[in-house]
């Protein structure tokens, strides 16, 4: 892929900057921020560049009609405290806006689009939209790799009609997860959690070749632990998973990769209960699993200890609830500790682990935390993601 860096003219040219800019709103509010903070290098770089900027994203899923509450206002006016700059939010029907209209004052850099899923045209990867959109500008930059597993308008069919190119945050995703699936430093472990294991078996199936030990967490681990024969209570849990799970453990015998689940948990009466530590063969029926206990957090400390590079996703335990979030905690604390020491390389991803990090202030400790859901996923489990393909 082509960098916008390799762009050696960008002086007064018009620049189409798709990015993800699909934040949590709360009554029009931000809730987390993240998203934007991470896009800010590439639109410094380009201002720097003396370029004109016009912003493509999406916030929510309108669906194809315009919805209001779903309108990048909020994330416009955020966009100008942060970059110190006067930002344009242009409503107008994207399908009927010119080019000459875009900056009508001299001092103008940056200009925002409205939410593009408003267009059902985007979602559809309708050439005549993309040519449109196209035709506003000289250069366009994908920096969204959280929306490249999608081929939408703005994403694939558009590089068919306009020079193209991969933003700073879009070539740092991919340069991260190269290195841990591709460029790896061993020994190398992931940690990955979430509910369901169904939902991520084709990336342990996919990670199980290339890494040397795999530790599941979270309600996926309790599907390992019934499967082993033990009382999993009232916790999370999948039906019909006993296959699945054959497959995982058959594999990782073949690949001579290290499968490592609970070995003690903590438990509670419900989500907002008080924790009590058991062993595996002493949980009750009427209880909930909702983390992992201080064995199994020392086994988790030593494997990362004896690592060289580690992927983290999805948290230890119901971590919205502190008491169950000790696991977690300590695993990040693990991470951190061996990062400061620049023994380890480390990558993590996935709203919840995203989440977590930001609540305790441990995001900057890691050498790449990505903020893709899907698109962090799909490129895991091997696959190619359209605006990758779409940008080589």
């Amino acid at each position: 892929m082509r960098s916008i860096k390799d762009e050696l003219n960008l002086n007064q040219k018009k620049v189409l900057l798709r990015l993800d800019l699909n934040v949590p709103l709360n009554n029009g509010k931000i809730t987390d921020e993240t998203r934007i903070d991470k896009i800010l290098p590439t639109i410094n770089f380009l201002l720097k560049s003396e370029a004109k900027i016009i912003i493509l994203s999406h916030v929510g899923r309108p669906k194809g009609k315009v919805v209001n509450e779903l309108s990048l206002k909020p994330i416009c006016e955020n966009l100008k405290n942060k970059l110190s700059q006067n930002i344009k939010l242009i409503s107008k029907n994207i399908k009927k806006l010119k080019s000459a209209e875009l900056f009508d004052k001299y001092d103008e850099k940056i200009v925002i689009l409205e939410n593009l899923r408003f267009y059902e045209e985007e979602e559809k990867n309708d050439p005549v939209f993309a040519k449109h959109l196209a035709g506003l500008a000289d250069i366009y930059v994908n920096d969204a790799f959280s929306c490249s597993h999608r081929a939408h308008a703005s994403i694939f069919e558009i590089t068919k009609f306009i020079p193209s190119y991969a933003g700073l945050q879009l070539n740092l995703e991919i340069n991260a997860l190269t290195k841990i699936t591709s460029e790896i430093k061993r020994p190398i472990t992931c940690i990955i959690g979430g509910s369901k294991i169904s939902s991520k078996i084709n990336i342990i199936k996919n990670l199980i070749s290339k890494f040397d030990n795999i530790i599941i967490v979270g309600g996926m681990a309790n599907n390992i632990l019934k499967y082993k024969g033990y009382e999993i209570g009232k916790s999370v849990q999948e039906n019909d998973c006993d296959q699945i799970i054959k497959e995982i453990f058959s594999l990782s015998k073949k690949e001579n990769c290290r499968i490592v689940y609970p070995e003690d948990v903590t438990i509670g009466k419900d989500l907002n209960g008080s924790p009590e530590i058991k062993s595996l063969d002493k949980v009750s029926k009427d209880e909930l699993i909702l983390d992992i206990g201080p064995k199994t957090i020392k086994t988790i400390s030593n494997l990362i200890e004896e690592s060289n590079t580690i992927l983290w996703n999805g948290p230890a335990g119901y971590f919205e609830n502190p008491s169950f979030s000790v696991g977690s905690i300590e695993i990040a604390k693990k991470i951190i500790v061996k990062n400061k020491d620049n023994r380890i390389y480390s990558v993590a991803g996935g709203g919840d682990t995203v989440a977590l990090l930001n609540n305790v202030g441990a995001t900057s400790y890691f050498n790449f935390v990505s903020t893709a859901g899907g698109a962090f996923l799909e490129y895991l489990e091997g696959k190619i993601l359209p605006g990758i393909k779409a940008l080589n």
